[in-house]
């Protein structure tokens, strides 16, 4: 949408940036003595490989809270915002606390630096390849946190820049709506190091699609901003300057609608959306009568009749 016109870089050039920026997640995966073929500079290999943080630093995913607008972010920047043990582990705090959050109507999902997320942390992963009950622990407290997503009553508007890789691009999908900055890139990339991205297709697959699911998959291959757009992965594509505006635009909406009816809605959508047709509609026609009989719905439809804003109550 807003990538054609305004860059200068011929399709190759992109492509190759945005391969760049994926060789800076998966630089970790490699032996010394067989280096990808484009390996980051010195400093960026050393912010990926870092050694863990204590838990006196700064906070793992930092909380702000603005007029309804609670901004979640995920704060190791200098390493593209691993997905770690302790990193999702903060999240699911976050996200359990923030959905018995009456006051917080909408949740910002972002990342500091110049990314998103790169997904899993590989290097910790390395260090418990052979523990099999470390490997399971992780992925099932990951799984569980990507659920959290679609189970929390506030709706989660994805922040993307940079790049969102593996796990990462499986936390967008996960989330309600997402909005990206025109230079994002998003990847599967896991069969490049022998990892195959099994988890993060179950989310991906169900936003744009078997064939194009499993050409991420098979090809490991980054995708544009433009190219996600245009799949179904984000639901909007603008110039990084702008990307809080237009969060902003869809905050705005959310925030003005009923808190009941928002919540009462999103558990419908994601309890039915995977159902066979008739139990879709069973499910969705005991959600429209529950929400039918709220304080709510009688308000809106009383101020359409009367040509006059609702006065939500929230019941």
């Amino acid at each position: 949408m807003n990538s054609g016109s305004n860059h200068h870089h011929s399709h190759g050039e992109e492509q190759r940036i945005r391969e760049t920026a994926l060789d800076q997640t998966l630089a970790d995966s490699f032996p010394a003595s067989d280096p990808p073929s484009s390996l980051p500079n010195p400093d960026e290999h050393d912010a990926l490989t870092a050694p863990s943080e204590p838990a006196t630093a700064n906070p793992l995913v930092m909380r702000s809270a603005h007029d309804g607008v609670l901004t979640l972010t995920l704060n190791r920047g200098d390493r593209f915002n691993p997905l770690s043990s302790d990193m999702i582990a903060a999240l699911q705090r976050e996200l359990d606390a923030t959905a018995r959050d009456e006051s917080v109507r909408v949740v910002v999902l972002a990342g500091a630096g110049r990314g998103f997320c790169a997904g899993h942390d590989l290097k910790e992963m390395r260090a418990h390849a052979a523990d099999a009950g470390w490997q399971r622990d992780l992925f099932d407290a990951c799984r569980r946190m990507m659920i959290s997503l679609t189970r929390m009553p506030q709706p989660i508007i994805g922040r993307v820049h940079g790049i969102a890789t593996a796990a990462g691009c499986q936390l967008v999908s996960m989330c309600d709506l997402a909005v990206a900055a025109d230079t994002a890139a998003f990847a599967l990339p896991g069969v490049n190091i022998g990892l195959f991205c099994s988890t993060p297709a179950v989310g991906v697959v169900r936003n744009v699609g078997r064939k194009r699911a499993m050409e991420m998959l098979l090809t490991g291959s980054t995708i544009s901003a433009a190219t996600a757009l245009a799949w179904g992965l984000v639901n909007r594509v603008v110039p990084a300057g702008q990307l809080d505006e237009e969060i902003g635009r869809f905050t705005d909406i959310v925030i003005a609608r009923s808190a009941a009816t928002v919540r009462l809605g999103k558990r419908a959508f994601y309890d039915q959306i995977d159902r066979s047709i008739e139990t879709a509609y069973d499910i969705a026609s005991e959600a429209m009568l529950c929400n039918a009989l709220l304080e709510d719905a009688a308000e809106g439809m009383d101020a359409f009749l009367g040509k006059r804003s609702p006065v939500w109550t929230g019941r």
